[in-house]
């Protein structure tokens, strides 16, 4: 008989999570305005709200902050960190900050000014909202075939080099302060970049003279990928592929919440010292001093534990295993998912789900509600909630795809979770067309509305 794969770690502490009744999440759905964001913890049984900041950390993660150094300035944790960042991405300078989008805070105060254009694929939601806070524009180059959820492409992360020329070409240099590669693109399916890709559009910006930085919260899955799929890297070790990657960029942000495998954590690095001195003005504003910005030493060490654990093949192979394991047996059922799989999430294609919700009944958000009821599941809605509202005109932007993201935390759920979870689906699914009506707005917020909307059921 072939052994079977198992996943490559060993448990050491648990945490008592606890079922509830349908009658209790209705209750609980309705006090939260059917807003999976404003549930308490305990109201959830499996929680794939987000894998930020939600995995488990290693015994030499935990063993790493006791001994963080916790001093104001020149902290021993600084100095790891500066190091492992530049055997990592090459990196000579860097920013620590609380997270990811302090680091495209402090980054895009320096950069983006009113009426600059930023191309990149599909922006995540507070990169986008960084952007236009500050009165300008992002535009999505991603290719067309990321838009089509059954289809295989290896790498539909891709950015479409002939939109990027085109607006190269269309704005003036100025204008295009830089270009933002996501790697891995969570908002069109948590999909990789090739190396390729990443090259070309680095050439290409070069020679317009615009700098490449990249979104890199999910750099190592990322690499993952490259090496599985991309010809010419099977042989190349995870750290290899990571140090080629960033030796295109100009500069990088970092939520370390995902692929570093912490709790709270980020940074902004730099290739010119010139853009590190000004965004160091704007960091010691925001975040706190050069080395800390607004993290602890102990945050420090763990992340840097982290960073390199979160780079080697075999942890990666295990992780990304369990979120393929889940998706085969959604497809088995013909629940319609995003393919390929991408590294961190499974990725519902709801208007598949639902065909006859109309698009202003919000339908992602209405197939977050009905698995939450149906299980206690909490997952997140990629779709018109998150995409926005123009900001001129005021009305509802509806992307291409409404999607609905089962976000997988790092070592946290066994097989049996998937299993659970996969049943949870495949019931909504099997009921789905009792399911006429979508949600209406109540309340929302004038920018990142998803976060704290208060919705009705129609």
């Amino acid at each position: 008989m072939e052994l079977p794969f198992a996943e490559l770690y060993k448990i050491k502490m648990v945490e008592t999570i606890k079922k509830s009744t349908r009658e209790q999440r209705d209750q609980w759905l309705a006090e939260a305005y059917n807003n999976v964001f404003n549930l308490r913890s305990e109201y959830v049984f499996i929680d794939l709200l987000t894998d930020s900041g939600t995995g488990a950390m290693s015994d030499k993660q935990w063993s790493q902050m006791m001994i963080g150094d916790e001093s104001y300035a020149g902290a021993s944790s600084y100095i790891n960190m500066k190091k492992i960042i530049k055997a990592l991405f090459g990196f000579n300078d860097f920013l620590p900050t609380h997270q990811g989008r302090a680091a495209e805070n402090v980054l895009f105060s320096v950069l983006v000014k009113q009426g600059n254009v930023i191309p990149g694929n599909s922006h995540f939601d507070t990169t986008k909202g960084h952007i236009e806070f500050r009165k300008a524009t992002a535009i999505d180059c991603t290719i067309d075939e990321a838009f089509d959820t059954t289809i295989y492409h290896p790498f539909k992360g891709n950015l479409d080099v002939t939109k990027l020329k085109a607006v190269y070409e269309n704005y003036p240099t100025a204008q295009v302060p830089m270009v933002i590669i996501t790697v891995t693109n969570n908002t069109s399916g948590g999909q990789p970049v090739s190396m390729q890709n990443i090259k070309e559009v680095a050439e290409l910006s070069r020679k317009h003279g615009v700098k490449v930085v990249l979104d890199s919260a999910r750099f190592a899955e990322n690499a993952y990928f490259i090496k599985k799929r991309e010809e010419g890297f099977a042989d190349k070790s995870i750290k290899e592929i990571v140090k080629e990657m960033y030796s295109y960029a100009d500069a990088m942000t970092m939520s370390s919440k995902k692929d570093a495998i912490v709790n709270m954590g980020g940074f902004i690095g730099f290739k010119e010292r010139e853009l590190y001195e000004k965004a160091s003005v704007y960091n010691i504003m925001f975040e706190g001093f050069v080395t800390y910005g607004g993290m602890s030493g102990r945050d420090m060490n763990a992340l840097c534990q982290g960073l390199d654990e979160g780079t080697e093949f075999d942890y990666l192979d295990t992780r990304i295993r369990q979120v393929e394991y889940l998706a085969d047996k959604l497809l088995d059922h013909g629940v319609p998912i995003l393919q390929p799989t991408g590294g961190h999430a499974i990725f519902i294609d709801a208007k598949k789900f639902f065909p006859e919700i109309a698009k202003e009944e919000y339908i992602a958000q209405t197939l977050v509600v009905e698995l939450y009821l149906e299980g206690g599941i909490r997952a997140v809605e990629v779709g018109t909630l998150l995409a926005d509202r123009d900001p001129e005109t005021r009305e509802n932007r509806y992307p291409a795809l409404e999607l609905v993201r089962l976000a997988i935390p790092r070592r946290v759920y066994t097989n049996s979770h998937m299993d659970y979870i996969a049943a949870a689906v495949c019931n909504v699914y099997d009921r789905r067309n009792t399911i006429k009506k979508g949600l209406t707005i109540k309340k929302e917020a004038s920018i990142m509305r998803h976060f704290t909307v208060e919705l009705e059921r129609l």
